[in-house]
């Protein structure tokens, strides 16, 4: 009987008059073909309460007129949140397809597993991610992705209590695969489904691996993003400033690029970067002139471009050492733009006398081992705890989908069938977007 209540909380949102699913067009079907289904169908009793018509199935499948639904698994639901919690979790806002599983359990958390296919190779000739490679790559991988995450995990579906996904901000195709393949899971296994912000999941991640209370101040900075938030709870984030252009990871892969680096080009021109001189050639720090804490790096690129095209006109080339020196400069002004920006960021998060201060850096860019020195020696400036996530949670990964799943399903906040893939999701829907916004909405 509880499973066909949970269903019955959803069916009941169905217009018959208007032959609609809350906002979602459903096409009539008439002729001989769909009575002869509507009977087969059919072939058990109906059900007659308060004026709606449930037809029980021998699967368990409920059918409302013409549209079905499993049962939501009862142990998931919202009235039982205080046993242990175990989440599925599914990436694809880029080029990496991913799926874990997570389990919660008074107050401590586990990754039973995490699984990542990367699709460097398939983007290797185009010098960046194709999105529409990446999305026919995210089609068939995720389902072997998933198999793989639950059998390392040694659970089965019957002990997920939610499936968390990535529904943007990203490449919209990937996005699109994600979203289908958990809504597909969800509804073959009866279980909740949770919309996941990509950037709410790295924000989210130094309290699945060093539990930060909030409030906590975090530097988001990845490939597609950089902005220094005050993370105040799950679905809660304050803005302080961001990037206004191009993210430090789009100009880490750019500037690997323009000097003959493969992709992704941050671990490129790092690596480049330890056999050079940081002091030959001098980048400018955009922005440090100026109040606050927003950010560009576009100007950035521009410089190291054109100091290449300097040192190939005078020599006729560019040597394995001109490189290195310019990947150390390069390196060395986008790590002291963040510190600058960092310590700002700071003293405007203590302004709010937070009881137990942290600042946090999640993301693609945090794992370069520079940029975290550079930002570790301002948190030791204030005495404020410094918080990295290992390598392997900065950069994309199911994880932290997973956590962030839980935080939502222990808030309450699960999402429909309905659930759709965004483009565009700012963190911050209170402040106006820094890089301004289109059909598709808000870019951050």
């Amino acid at each position: 009987m509880p499973d066909i209540l949970a269903v019955k909380r959803r069916v009941v949102k169905f217009q018959p008059s208007k032959r609609r699913d809350e906002n979602r067009p459903v096409a009539a079907k008439t002729g001989a073909k769909f009575r002869r289904k509507s009977l087969r169908l059919r072939k058990r009793a109906s059900e007659q309460q308060g004026g709606v018509r449930l037809f029980q199935l021998p699967l368990g499948i409920v059918r409302h007129r013409r549209r079905c639904y499993l049962p939501m698994s009862f142990h998931a639901t919202v009235g039982n949140m205080g046993k242990t919690i175990t989440i599925l979790g599914l990436e694809s806002s880029c080029d990496d397809t991913a799926a874990a599983v997570v389990r919660y359990s008074h107050g401590q958390t586990e990754i039973l597993s995490s699984i990542v296919f990367g699709q460097g190779e398939l983007h290797a000739d185009f010098g960046g991610v194709v999105p529409e490679i990446a999305a026919r790559a995210h089609a068939e991988k995720l389902d072997y992705c998933v198999e793989e995450a639950l059998a390392c995990a040694s659970v089965s579906l019957t002990a997920i209590d939610a499936v968390a996904v990535t529904a943007g901000p990203g490449l919209i195709g990937g996005v699109v695969a994600g979203v289908m393949c958990a809504k597909g899971i969800a509804a073959g296994a009866g279980l909740p489904l949770i919309g996941v912000n990509h950037l709410a999941g790295h924000a989210l991640t130094p309290r699945l691996t060093d539990g930060l209370p909030f409030p906590y101040l975090m530097l988001l900075v990845s490939g597609g993003h950089c902005q220094f938030l005050i993370v105040n709870s799950a679905d809660d984030f304050t803005r302080l400033g961001g990037t206004i252009d191009d993210a430090p990871g789009e100009a880490f892969d750019k500037t690997a690029k323009l000097l003959g680096l493969s992709q992704p080009g941050g671990p490129m021109v790092e690596a480049e970067a330890r056999g050079g001189d940081a002091g030959r050639f001098v980048f400018p720090r955009p922005l440090l002139d100026r109040t606050g804490c927003d950010m560009s790096f576009s100007g950035l690129k521009t410089a190291l471009m054109r100091a290449r095209d300097r040192v190939v006109a005078e020599k006729g080339g560019l040597a394995r050492q001109d490189r290195a020196d310019l990947c150390a400069g390069f390196q060395a002004a986008v790590a002291e733009v963040l510190a600058e920006k960092s310590r700002r960021a700071i003293r405007e998060y203590l302004d709010a006398k937070p009881v137990a201060p942290n600042f946090a850096v999640a993301g693609g860019v945090a794992a370069n081992s520079t940029i975290r020195r550079a930002i570790e020696t301002v948190c030791q400036e204030f005495s404020l705890r410094f918080v990295a996530p290992p390598v392997a949670l900065c950069t994309d990964n199911a994880a932290m989908i997973s956590w962030a799943g839980i935080e939502r399903f222990r808030a309450g906040l699960i999402d429909g069938f309905d659930l759709a893939a965004r483009p565009r999701w700012p963190l911050d829907r209170s402040q106006p977007a820094m890089l301004g916004s289109g059909k598709k909405g808000a870019k951050a």
